[in-house]
């Protein structure tokens, strides 16, 4: 068996290209929430902190940045996942399983994360109960960010989160599908048969098949790779003596 030397390279299917693409969508929508995050840092901030005033929380200003802190990290922390996506996803257009055993993991928890945050924030966010140790409600707390706040910052987030959400789900899906798995399956040799006359690799070649070396480029030698030798001496043969000095022959007359 050996292996073909004109085998076509692997036509990747179009399933894993959209696969790819949507996880450039999602990681483009964790790009513009962070954005978002970043630039309403400061009014969520005086939000929070006015939500807080006149309770009777010890440390109120910390427990704010507390807040503040674990939000921006948690859109950093999704980011950077995204961006891991965004470079599997460039590997599983090569064809390569065990980036796609990844995406299905990373993408798996980035799935959980996502989802939790848009139920949190489709539920109202810091809506509950009285938080504990006299702090303000969580009603509270919503009234005050929808006031601090742009209106179309809530609607856009969970758009957002919705496009991700659903772009993500259908990337790991399509990457399961038949025709992804064997894009992703390691390709066999393919066997071809021997040409006539060729021998198999590591046989030597006999005189006279393709490939054989015909001269051994000394001089002297011939194209077959045997020496020559210079002819013998030209000598008369019997046939060659002339009729008068052949034994028991009658010279001619002279008359």
């Amino acid at each position: 068996m050996v292996d073909s030397q004109n085998t076509p390279a692997r036509q990747r299917p179009s399933i894993v290209s959209i696969s790819s693409y949507l996880i450039f969508v999602f990681l483009a929508c964790q790009v513009i929430s962070l954005i978002i995050t970043l630039s309403t840092i400061g009014k969520t901030r005086d939000a929070l902190r006015d939500a807080y005033e006149g309770s009777t929380v010890e440390n109120a200003d910390q427990v704010v940045d507390v807040f503040v802190a674990v939000g921006v990290g948690a859109g950093i922390l999704l980011l950077l996942l995204a961006i891991v996506l965004g470079v599997l996803a460039l590997f599983n257009n090569q064809g390569r399983n065990g980036a796609r055993i990844t995406t299905w993991i990373v993408g798996g928890i980035m799935v959980c994360c996502v989802g939790g945050g848009l139920f949190s924030n489709a539920a109202g966010g810091f809506t509950g109960g009285q938080t504990s140790g006299g702090g303000p409600s969580g009603e509270e707390v919503r009234r005050s960010l929808e006031d601090a706040l742009p209106s179309w910052i809530t609607p856009v987030s969970l758009l957002l989160g919705v496009i991700s959400l659903i772009a993500l789900i259908t990337a790991l899906i399509l990457l399961a599908l038949p025709k992804a798995n064997e894009f992703f399956r390691k390709p066999t040799a393919a066997w071809e048969p021997p040409t006539p006359g060729a021998s198999y690799p590591g046989q030597p070649q006999a005189p006279g098949q393709p490939g054989y070396p015909q001269s051994t480029g000394e001089p002297g030698y011939p194209s077959g790779g045997e020496p020559s030798y210079p002819p013998p001496p030209a000598t008369n043969r019997p046939d060659d003596t002339p009729p008068a000095d052949r034994p028991g022959s009658t010279p001619p007359s002279t008359s």
